[in-house]
């Protein structure tokens, strides 16, 4: 049963390997629940599940953790009722925990400024390191949608990246300068080095000339950035790119669409970000403060 909603969960919704193999998961803990009461999938209810769930907490699962529970579970009941093995879909009655939103850790600008700045690169892979830093905190694209680029979604004469989002959706993202001369750099004395037969259109390679995976790029961002003493990881990095457009006067919409956000709702976070240095000016400027 698991299988035909894998392929639908990629095929028709979209969704990323990551997010199915997570769903999965979910449900194999959810039907081994179900085996261990006693319980058919056809009888699967809110209760059954709100039992699953209680396991869970008291477990120690977390308050994420349980909403992506929670979201497995309804898009699995609403594929399983679309199929006729469910009489009615219980995942509409079921509450997601709310999310304590935390603010954002990012460098400020003159961090991020020296810490790429001090970067040396000569090797191949101190050259891929480099692009891939510049080419994140120039586009705030996540790590994934980096490691997914091809050569071909460079576009130089206009300084812009295709980028293919959460869902398939495609969005063109503004790329500065300094992102494209390290581009450069690495398409020039670094991914001719690494490149084998094997390599196809991958804008970023690993050692063994395959697709940068997404734990190396990883691994590429702590280590430029900790070497400077800004350390942080790619979505910092993404968080960072944000709130600088904001604190440099972008709008809240453009931002949304820079990141590929489907709602204004995800991009609202940062606002609480800028809004400290608002406070801040506020506070030296004006004289009522």
């Amino acid at each position: 049963m698991l299988e035909p909603f894998a392929a639908h969960l990629t095929g028709e919704l979209g969704r990323s390997p990551h997010t199915v193999r997570g769903y999965l998961a979910d449900l194999r803990s959810l039907l081994a629940h179900l085996e261990e009461t006693g319980h058919e999938v056809a009888e699967l209810d809110v209760l059954l599940v709100r039992g699953w769930l209680s396991r869970a907490r008291a477990a120690g699962a977390s308050r994420a953790t349980i909403a992506r529970r929670v979201a497995a579970v309804r898009a699995f009941t609403r594929y399983l009722h679309r199929e006729g093995v469910l009489a009615t879909d219980p995942g509409p009655r079921l509450a997601s925990p709310a999310q304590r939103r935390s603010l954002p850790t990012v460098l400020d600008e003159r961090q991020a400024a020296d810490a790429l700045a001090e970067c040396v690169a000569q090797s191949p892979t101190e050259l891929r390191r480099h692009a891939v830093v510049e080419t994140l905190y120039a586009t705030g694209v996540r790590v994934a949608e980096l490691c997914a680029l091809d050569l071909e979604d460079v576009d130089r004469e206009r300084n812009t990246v295709r980028v293919v989002g959460k869902g398939d959706k495609e969005r063109t993202v503004p790329v500065g300068v300094p992102a494209l001369d390290a581009l450069d750099a690495w398409l020039a004395g670094g991914r001719p080095e690494l490149a084998t037969t094997a390599s196809g259109p991958a804008l970023f390679l690993g050692t063994r000339g395959g697709r940068l995976g997404v734990r190396r790029a990883r691994e590429d961002v702590h280590a430029l950035l900790g070497a400077a003493g800004a350390d942080c990881g790619p979505h910092g990095l993404r968080h960072s790119a944000a709130t600088h457009l904001l604190n440099g006067g972008a709008d809240l919409r453009s931002v949304q669409e820079y990141l590929g956000h489907a709602s204004p709702r995800s991009t609202q976070v940062y606002t609480h970000v800028s809004v400290e240095r608002l406070r801040d000016t506020y506070r030296r400027a004006h004289p009522r403060a």
